[in-house]
């Protein structure tokens, strides 16, 4: 059962828009499925187009024509798009520049890794970073004397300077070359000057500035040494991120441990910063309301007359929306906010957290370290629960006195974002009426159940019966859970990722709940059908551990007989013998054996007698030497290698010391 943390190495890329990987790929079938096919050449002419008023248009027309159209932009990429923007970089009228850098700012966002490496590989940094001493020393003129230029002026600067920095986070997220080379800029003063005057500046280039600084110290140490040797930069931080962000809290949570002497050192960043930011926010947003509000927009968007044909005569403007697309827009911010919440909150509730690159500690003091933060968020998580659970019994039932105030409700708020609406998953055959929203709704369901995992995962570690006792309560998350799978269903293949993404997640918390509450969870036949075909037919070793261990804890109910007597017969099944090689890799093999020896530990369970009547003793018996040799076969120099190893010896060698105990029972 592992827990849900940032991924290392693999960068990931901001998911602002839909993901589009289901589409066909080819210049044959973007121009099929595209409706603005014949719009294209005349964008590319006139890109190159000696008069500037034409080049401006065309750069405009790139915005405009590929807004959640992956089809076009496709499209576009096929006639080098951004080789064609990127050139624009340079040209002689400003205008000109700002409208390229805007239309390369949304291509970042809508297209993902591909397009980003296509924009590094064509040198897109060198323009990028000449920018930067221009808008620095415009900012420090606007700040010094506001009235020294018309408002207009401003926004044209403040819009320019949120594109920059959005396309080099986008940038940053592309690999880890396109990430060093950007640590050659320094960005950290750049970024730091919008976030010092976070009072006197519009919204949009601030928040770009706060995501870009949260990416470039996410495991990135030239960023995260750029802060902590400048207390300025902690303090500024620290203070605004106490008002109001979670953006920063992030970046204050990446750069941990802060060295003194600042102020920040003395505090527990989780507890007293970032803890206190998150339950309002994931508190906040009522998801079936948001979904309603969309459709409602949607339609009401579908009834409006529709923008002329792009053309120089109707020049558009690259701020156009309608009342009803900012509505939308700022729907899916708020749902933005949110994931961003829960992946803060994910982290935080990580009980395990990842080592500084730069801090070599002697190995013994660094474990001591390590157990005291391990107890503190066990317990916190732990507290967290039983609260919850026990809303309406008095306040001594609650074992943490030191467990903040606001994460009493954790875990009910966690459980309304996990139940998916009406535009969350629809079916292949029924495109989303609009995919921003899908794609963000999706993602937040995702983050809670990643983020409830790892609370379930701390309760494990170390059990408290104020928790496990309340069994209504466990029985409650358990069949929400559920609920929500119901509303997710089970359809597969292309443009349905998120959809298995969503149950290979749920299943872990599953196990995670049935770990918390073992013995205790209600036999429910077709959920013992579903884990067991979901595990039969994945590709996937980790999710069939899952599986495995989920049905364990079911079966390990004293009054589920018959659930037992089925999810013990396919566990045996999983088992390798001499005479059937089993189809399942070595983890889910490991992972069923230890599972039976835990079901029929205690034969003095009313189950046991599937044991008996099964001949389980002598189908475990069968399996002992095929057990070995798979062990042994595994390979110790790949990543995880070891860890398995050690634990497939010690599973085998339980099983043979439990059919040793259970031949000297002669039950």
């Amino acid at each position: 059962m592992g827990k849900s943390q940032k991924k290392k190495v693999v960068r990931r890329h901001n998911p602002m828009r839909v993901p589009d990987s289901h589409l066909p790929h080819g210049l044959a079938s973007a121009s099929q499925s595209s409706s603005r096919s014949n719009e294209i050449l005349p964008i590319m002419q006139k890109m190159e187009s000696p008069e500037a008023p034409e080049r401006k248009w065309a750069c405009v027309a790139v915005s405009n024509l590929i807004q959640n159209d992956p089809s076009t932009r496709r499209l576009l990429q096929g006639k080098n798009i951004v080789g064609a923007l990127i050139t624009r970089l340079t040209d002689s009228e400003e205008e000109v520049v700002v409208e390229a850098v805007g239309a390369l700012r949304n291509l970042c966002i809508d297209g993902g890794y591909d397009i980003c490496a296509e924009m590094y590989n064509k040198n897109i940094l060198t323009p990028l970073k000449s920018f930067i001493p221009k808008i620095s020393d415009t900012l420090s003129q606007f700040l010094v004397d506001p009235k020294a230029s018309t408002e207009a002026i401003r926004r044209i600067v403040y819009d320019f300077a949120d594109n920059v920095i959005t396309t080099l986070w986008c940038l940053s997220e592309t690999s880890n070359k396109a990430l060093n080379a950007i640590n050659d800029v320094r960005l950290v003063p750049f970024l730091m000057s919008f976030l010092a005057a976070h009072d006197k500046l519009p919204l949009g280039p601030i928040t770009a500035a706060a995501q870009c600084l949260y990416v470039l110290t996410d495991d990135n140490y030239p960023t995260i040494s750029d802060i902590r040797t400048d207390a300025g930069y902690i303090s500024c931080l620290l203070s605004i991120a106490r008002q109001e962000s979670s953006q920063l809290a992030r970046t204050l949570r990446n750069i941990l441990p802060i060295p003194p002497p600042s102020a920040a050192s003395f505090l527990d960043i989780d507890k007293d910063v970032v803890l206190p930011l998150l339950l309002p926010v994931i508190s906040s947003i009522s998801l079936p309301d948001t979904s309603n509000a969309v459709q409602e927009l949607v339609q009401r968007q579908a009834a409006e007359p529709q923008m002329e044909n792009l053309s120089l005569k109707h020049t558009p403007k690259s701020d156009h929306k309608s009342a009803a697309e900012i509505e939308l827009e700022l729907l899916e911010s708020k749902l933005r906010t949110v994931q961003l919440a829960l992946e803060i909150l994910t982290g935080t509730c990580a009980t395990l957290p990842d080592p500084e690159p730069d801090v070599a500690t002697n190995d013994e003091e660094g474990d001591d370290e390590g157990d005291e933060v391990l107890e503190e968020l066990e317990g916190e998580a732990e507290d967290a629960i039983d609260v919850d659970m026990n809303a309406d019994e008095p306040e001594e039932a609650s074992t943490g006195n030191s467990s903040p105030a606001f994460l009493t409700t954790l875990v009910v708020p966690l459980l309304a974002l996990v139940q998916p609406t009406a535009l969350s998953f629809p079916p292949l055959a029924s495109p989303s009426i609009h995919p921003p929203t899908t794609s963000a709704l999706s993602a937040v369901h995702i983050s809670a159940l990643e983020c409830l995992n790892n609370v379930f995962l701390s309760l494990t570690t170390s059990r408290n019966p104020n928790v496990t006792s309340d069994i209504k309560s466990g029985i409650t998350v358990w069949n929400g859970i559920w609920s929500a799978l119901g509303l997710v269903g089970t359809e597969t293949g292309l443009g349905q990722e998120r959809r298995q993404q969503m149950w290979e997640v749920a299943v872990g918390v599953l196990w995670g709940i049935g770990r918390v509450w073992l013995g205790s969870l209600p036999p429910d036949n077709e959920q013992v059908s579903v884990l067991i075909q979901l595990c039969s037919v994945t590709t996937d070793s980790r999710l069939r551990v899952k599986c495995i261990g989920t049905l364990e804890c079911i079966a390990q109910n004293p009054s589920a007989i018959e659930a037992n007597r089925v999810i013990s017969d396919y566990l045996l099944s999983i088992l390798p013998t001499s005479g059937k090689p089993s189809a399942a890799e070595t983890e889910p093999i490991v992972q069923a054996a230890s599972s039976l020896i835990d079901i029929f530990s205690d034969e003095t369970r009313p189950y046991d007698v599937n044991f008996r009547q099964g001949k389980y003793l002598e189908r475990l018996a069968a399996s002992v030497d095929s057990l070995k040799a798979v062990v042994k076969a595994i390979d110790r120099r790949k990543e995880g290698g070891k860890e398995l190893r050690r634990r497939g010896d010690e599973v085998h060698e339980n099983l043979v010391d439990f059919i040793q105990y259970r031949r000297e029972l002669r039950l």
